[in-house]
Parts: structure tokens; C-alpha cells; sequence
């Protein structure tokens, strides 16, 4: 058996446009000498008459022939009688036929060549994550160390077109930063392009509408020559620049008292801390749900303190945390039966960026999470962000309102295994 299929495989790198034509033949090979059931050789009877005679005939040197020879052979040894004509060989086509017929038989062959070369690029993608054509607004990037960034770097190796709000403080900051390069090794794409944002507008999150900016906030400088900055407002700006979305990511949070321990945490701090991390989510699907395609999906980000006790993580933060998962529940009701959207958020573990940084001991709760959580390794940002792309795609077509944990199991955890306590009562 293998010694046909490499005396035929031979003849094929011969013939003209071998390169195809070998592809094509290299297929059909593999996958007769996969099976050997009685199945298989029906299989086999069906590619004789369609792939095999294309492929045949799209030739009319005398090497062609020789290969037609071949292949009867090879797929009728025990039919001795078997010939070009019994495997859909015509005369007139193996000696040349008509112009006419030689155009349709190149047709044929083609297309058959074509349905071969997608079911090989199909099996080596497997399932892949495909975004093309999709547009993604991202709420909350302001540098390239977040889960934002992250995020938005997933869609895009996905295909998808990134659109960006950024808090109107760091903005300049931002774009100043992209201008001169500075995020350049962040940006690189795993096809060697470069993860570009098609626009970056002004976001305050904080406030829905333009009448709800107070006066300090107006005046203030670092809001200087931000226009239409409130939720409401970039919706609305979005949609007139881009028509329909297709994906919302609220990657927003702000705890101005997180350093405080709840019993310490003002009524102002603790209801800012919730207005920023938890409603404003609430506020994007009041705006933008309306301008998003019926199918599109939204994702947040939340953290285990919502459930459990993290000392440290104060401020009103763990309530802010705890509302956002209680409300994408609800949202993924109400928006689903609305608009036809999905809703659903991640869990993430600790991750050392920027804005983790100013709790003070996020060093310490990675060194936790590594010593205590079933895979005992630090989180990348990277996880989060391919995480996302899941939920938006089509893959997770049928899942919302759930909160997906991307922590290395750590929720899972109900005992710290590298406590000293835990250590003596093991020996």
C-alpha cells in the first residue's frame, strides 16, 4: 500500500501545476490509507468520482494517462478491468476533447482543489476565535499593563476593530505615550502587525449625562478641552462615527478610599467607589445597547473580594464588586430580551499593573495566589484578555450572566496550604 501511494505521489509532482495538484492528491491519499472499513471504501468510491476525476482531468499530457493508469490500479486492484472511463474518465477528455469541456473540467478541478486546500486550513485552526468585521468599544484603557489593554489586544488578534475610551485625566498622557512609541513592543501582534486603535475618545465614566459634570470638574484643567466626555456623549459619538458595535468591555474601576478598611470608609468614598466600578457598567448598557448589533456581547471585570474577604481591599470596593456580579445576572436578562445582547464578567485573579499597585500589597497577593491556587503560577494579563475574546465570540454564543474565574483556581481554595499552621498539622 505504501508503495502505490509513493509510486503515484511521484507521478503527481511530475505533472503540470504539481504543487496543487500534489496537495490535493497527498489529502485523498492520507485519508484512504486512514481507513480500511468497508465504510471508508465507500468513501474512498465517492472521491474516485468527484475529487480523483477533476483532478485527472484537468491534465491531457501523456503523463496524465500514465497517472489515470496509476490510479486504477491503486484504487481497483481487484478489478483488473478497471479503466479511466469506469472511474469517470472520458475518451475525448483523456486524449484532449473539446476547448469547451477542457474550461469545465478546469472548472471542476479548481474548485475541487479549493474544497481540499479549506478542509486542510480547517483542520489545523481547529476552533479558532474570529472577530473579523466586528467592532469593539473598550472602556477604560490608559496604559499597556491592564486588563483593558490586554483585552483589547485579544479582539484585535481576533480581527476585530478596537475603539477605546480613556479616562479624561490620563488621555493625553495616553495618546502622547502611543505617539512616540512608547507601548510599540505592546503593540507588536502575533501576525507582526501593529494593535491599532481606530479612535480613543474622552470617558468620565462617573457621569451619564452632561448636566451631571459639577463645576470643579468642568473648570478643571486636566478636563481643559474635553468635550462631551459623559457616558451619554461618547455613546452618541461612537455611534455617529461607527455606526453599530459589537462588543462593549468595561474595564473600569475607582476606589477613591480603597486604602481604608470598610469601618473607616466615608459615605462619599463608598458610594464613589460603586458609582465608578459598578453603575457606570449599568450606565454603558443604557447608552450603547442601543447602538449594538442584535447577537453582540458586553464583558466586565470583577475580583474575589466580592465573595470573600480580602483585608486591604477596602474603600467600599468588595460592595462595588459584589454589585457588579449581582447586576450582570440582571443585565443579562433585561439587555438579552431588549437588545439581544450577552452579558458576562471575569473574575480575575491579582495581576501587578498600574492601578493594582496603588492598594499597596498586590506583590503579596500574587506571591499568595502562586503558593495557594491550583496552578501554582502568576497570572498573565494575556489570560484575561483571551478569556474575553471567548465570551464575545461566537463560541460562547449561549453563555450569560455568569461570572467566568480566570485566577489559576484560587476561588476554589477554602484553605491557605502554605500557612505555617496548615504546614505543622500536616507532619
Amino acid at each position: 500500500m505504501i508503495a502505490w501511494m509513493a509510486e503515484i505521489l511521484s507521478i503527481a509532482r511530475q505533472l503540470p501545476g504539481k504543487g496543487v495538484r500534489s496537495c490535493a492528491l497527498t489529502d485523498l491519499l492520507f485519508s484512504l490509507f486512514k481507513v480500511s472499513s468497508a465504510a471508508a471504501m465507500a468513501s474512498a468510491a465517492l472521491a474516485r468520482s468527484t475529487t480523483l476525476s477533476s483532478l485527472s482531468l484537468h491534465t491531457t499530457t501523456p503523463r496524465s494517462n500514465q497517472c489515470k493508469r496509476a490510479l486504477v490500479s491503486a484504487f481497483a486492484p481487484a478489478h483488473s478491468a478497471a479503466s479511466p472511463a469506469s472511474l469517470g474518465f472520458s475518451r475525448s477528455a483523456a486524449t484532449g476533447g473539446s476547448p469547451s469541456l477542457r474550461r469545465v473540467v478546469r472548472q471542476q478541478s479548481t474548485a475541487a482543489v479549493s474544497q481540499t486546500r479549506e478542509a486542510g486550513q480547517a483542520r489545523a485552526a481547529g476552533l479558532p476565535i474570529d472577530l473579523t468585521g466586528k467592532k469593539a468599544f473598550v472602556a477604560g484603557v490608559a496604559d499597556d499593563q491592564g486588563f483593558g489593554w490586554a483585552i483589547s489586544k485579544a479582539l484585535a488578534e481576533a480581527g476585530a476593530e478596537i475603539i477605546l475610551g480613556t479616562w479624561v485625566p490620563a488621555l493625553g498622557i495616553f495618546e502622547k505615550s502611543l505617539k512616540m512609541g512608547k507601548f510599540d513592543d505592546s503593540r507588536k501582534l502575533s501576525n507582526g502587525q501593529m494593535l491599532e486603535f481606530a479612535k480613543v475618545y474622552p470617558l468620565d465614566a462617573a457621569f451619564d449625562k452632561p448636566e451631571d459634570v459639577p463645576e470643579d470638574i468642568a473648570t478643571n484643567k486636566r478636563y481643559a478641552g474635553a468635550a462631551g466626555f459623559t457616558i451619554s456623549e461618547c455613546a452618541e459619538k461612537v455611534a455617529n462615527d461607527f455606526g453599530k458595535i459589537d462588543i462593549l468591555v468595561h474595564s473600569l474601576a475607582n476606589g477613591p478610599e480603597v486604602t481604608k478598611n470598610l469601618l473607616e470608609t466615608s459615605r462619599r468614598g463608598y458610594l464613589a467607589a460603586s458609582s465608578a466600578s459598578a453603575y457606570s457598567f449599568i450606565s454603558l448598557l443604557q447608552h450603547f445597547g442601543p447602538h449594538m448589533t442584535q447577537g453582540g456581547a458586553t464583558v466586565s471585570l470583577t475580583y474575589f473580594a466580592s465573595e470573600k474577604v480580602i483585608p486591604g481591599y477596602g474603600g467600599g470596593m468588595s460592595s462595588a464588586k459584589a454589585a457588579l456580579e449581582s447586576d450582570t445576572q440582571v443585565l443579562a436578562w433585561e439587555a438579552g430580551r431588549k437588545y439581544g445582547l450577552r452579558v458576562n464578567t471575569i473574575s480575575a485573579g491579582p495581576l501587578r499593573s498600574r492601578a493594582a499597585k496603588a492598594i499597596g500589597f498586590i506583590d503579596d497577593m500574587i506571591n499568595y495566589s502562586t503558593a495557594n491556587a491550583p496552578l501554582p503560577k502568576e497570572l498573565t494579563a494575556e489570560d484575561v484578555g483571551n478569556a474575553a475574546a471567548f465570551l464575545v465570540s461566537p463560541l460562547a454564543s449561549s453563555i450569560t450572566g455568569t461570572v467566568l474565574y480566570v485566577d489559576n483556581g484560587l476561588h476554589v481554595m477554602g484553605l491557605a496550604v502554605d500557612s505555617p499552621q496548615v504546614a505543622k498539622a500536616a507532619s
